[in-house]
C-alpha cells in the first residue's frame, strides 16, 4: 500500500471538489494560510517536547518534524516573496481549534489525543496537497508534490508515537476508538462550507 491510499485509507472523507475549486481561484492566500500552518506545526512539535521530556521516540520524532515543518515555512515563504505575495495576518481556521476541543484533559490520554489529531492534520495536509498538484502551475505543482513524503511521515509518526504511548499505558487505552472520534469530527470539519477559505478549511458557502 502506497502512502498515498494508507492515508485516504485513514482519513474519512475526501476533500469536497468545491474546496479544491476554490484553492485554484485563490492561491495567494492559499500560501499565506500554507506558511500559517507550517509554523503552527513547527510550534505544536516543539510545545510537546518541552512537556514530554521523558519521551524519547517522542523527542527524536518531534524535533526532525519541527526542522522540516519550519524548513517547509522557508520554502512557502520563498515562493510567496518570488510572487510578489503580502504576508498577511490572517485569522485561523477552526479546524485545529475544533479539534483540539476533542483533546482529554488527564494523561496519558491527553497525550495519545494531540498525537490522534496530528496525524489526521498532517494527513490531510498531505491528501490536499496531492489533489491539488495536477491543478497548478509547473512550479508550485513540483514543490506541493515534493512535500508529500515528509507529510506522510509525519502521519505515520504521530499515529505510531499514539499506540506506543497507549501500549506503555498500565490499563489499555484503544487508540482507534479515539482515532475514530477525533475522525468524526474532522469529516465534519472538511464537508461543512465555511464563510472563509483556509488550507484546512471546508468548502466555501456558496
Amino acid at each position: 500500500m502506497s502512502d498515498l491510499d494508507e492515508i485516504a485509507a485513514f482519513l474519512p472523507c475526501v476533500t469536497p471538489g468545491a474546496w479544491i475549486e476554490a484553492a485554484i481561484q485563490h492561491q495567494n492566500l492559499l500560501l499565506i494560510d500554507h506558511a500559517n500552518c507550517e509554523k503552527k506545526a513547527a510550534s505544536t512539535a516543539l510545545n510537546l517536547m518541552f512537556r514530554y521530556i521523558e519521551q524519547y521516540q517522542l523527542l527524536h520524532k518531534m524535533s526532525r518534524l519541527a526542522r522540516e515543518e519550519l524548513r517547509h515555512f522557508e520554502q512557502v515563504i520563498a515562493l510567496m516573496e518570488k510572487r510578489n505575495i503580502v504576508y498577511a495576518s490572517l485569522p485561523a481556521a477552526n479546524y485545529a481549534g475544533e479539534l483540539r476541543k476533542l483533546v482529554s484533559t488527564w494523561e496519558p490520554m491527553r497525550l495519545i489525543d494531540i498525537l490522534v489529531a496530528g496525524a489526521l492534520i498532517e494527513a490531510r495536509s498531505c491528501e490536499r496537497f496531492a489533489i491539488l498538484a495536477p491543478h497548478l502551475d509547473e512550479e508550485l505543482s513540483a514543490f506541493y508534490l515534493s512535500l508529500l513524503k515528509s507529510e506522510a511521515r509525519h502521519f505515520k509518526d504521530y499515529l505510531t508515537l499514539a499506540r506506543q504511548v497507549a501500549a506503555s499505558c498500565s490499563e489499555p487505552i484503544d487508540v482507534d476508538q479515539r482515532i475514530a472520534v477525533f475522525a468524526k469530527k474532522e469529516k465534519q470539519l472538511i464537508e461543512t462550507p465555511c464563510a472563509e477559505f483556509r488550507f484546512h478549511s471546508g468548502p466555501p458557502i456558496m
